[in-house]
């Protein structure tokens, strides 16, 4: 698959990377520093009261606050350069230990949502260009309107209040049960917990994948080689099947892995709603209580997430359609 892309494709790949990863840490680094929350005070809470000048000296200066903004940045970048992206203030650990514990306990919730909002998005949007205007149209077009304009917290808090509180059903929150670790769970417990921290991010992401789809498939079933089909004997469902869902299917990719970042963003809200903890919860914990190491880490981490998603798009193109595998890309 690799040797059967150009060279171009790698070389403008990687200079967007690193444009891309500059423009993030600038602009990340940017907000944090004129955020009005102070790092000391969020990093001490009240104990602040309770320390003297130079106790408090001490911590701003492990923590290089001391130096000016533009110093700050500099010395941040140069170690983010060699793979060290600092120690979280309320983690006390590395930044990429965090970040890599975290994202593994995230990894699973988000794969699942991903593969499940992209299938069902996908065979939805079929069967509704294909019965446009009848009634199951309608209704995946209602739902798919409806999950587009709900909150992703708000779904969850719904979901939490149904089968946790008064069904009982599901755990109330947490990736395992109390007092557990993640080696002593079942995989029918961990399976419970991560139910509805999926449910919320599928019913929502499922939205916009019909809805592309069902439009990209009405196109399909109007074109002149679906008529042509027709006019032959053959009937929708078959031109569907044969001739509309290849040509509907890059538009379905390209979505499906433009989703990431909108994934990523609606875990953050739904895994503090279920205290799952996961990479989403230490991102508000890290924007909250002012860890700066950790926030910029966290959105470091996110941009390489969302930029390798389109990356895999563009590769799973070449699989698709052969004649867009030796194209370059301008810059």
């Amino acid at each position: 698959m690799i040797t059967a892309l150009s060279n171009n494709f790698w070389l403008n790949r990687t200079g967007r990377f690193l444009l891309t990863l500059t423009l993030v840490a600038t602009l990340a680094f940017t907000l944090v520093t004129l955020s009005p929350v102070d790092p000391v005070t969020a990093y001490l809470g009240m104990d602040r009261m309770q320390i003297g000048p130079e106790q408090e000296q001490q911590i701003i200066e492990r923590w290089g606050l001391d130096k000016g903004p533009v110093d700050r940045f500099f010395i941040w970048a140069g170690n983010a350069l060699q793979g060290d992206l600092g120690r979280s203030m309320i983690f006390n650990e590395p930044v990429t230990e965090v970040i890599a514990k975290r994202f593994l306990t995230s990894l699973s919730l988000m794969a699942c949502a991903w593969l499940i909002s992209g299938i069902l998005g996908f065979l939805l949007g079929v069967i509704a260009g294909i019965r446009q205007n009848s009634l199951i149209d309608r209704c995946v077009r209602l739902y798919a309107y409806t999950m587009a304009s709900t909150p992703s917290f708000w779904m969850g808090m719904v979901l939490l209040a149904i089968f946790s509180v008064n069904l009982g059903i599901t755990p109330i929150c947490g990736a395992y049960p109390p007092g557990a670790t993640s080696a002593d769970v079942t995989m029918w417990q961990y399976l419970l917990h991560l139910l509805l921290p999926a449910a919320t991010l599928s019913l929502i992401g499922v939205a916009q994948i019909a809805l592309h789809t069902r439009e990209k498939m009405i196109d399909a079933m109007n074109s002149n080689y679906a008529l042509f089909a027709m006019a032959q004997g053959d009937n929708r469902i078959g031109v569907a099947i044969h001739h509309a869902l290849r040509n509907i299917a890059l538009p379905a990719i390209t979505l499906q892995f433009a989703s990431l970042g909108e994934l990523f963003g609606g875990s953050v809200l739904t895994e503090q709603v279920f205290a799952y903890p996961g990479l989403g919860k230490a991102t508000v914990e890290a924007g909250i209580r002012g860890d700066v190491p950790l926030l910029l880490g966290i959105t470091l981490f996110s941009a390489i997430f969302v930029f390798a998603g389109n990356t895999i798009a563009d590769i799973l193109y070449t699989r698709l359609d052969p004649r867009i595998n030796d194209r370059s890309e301008p810059l």
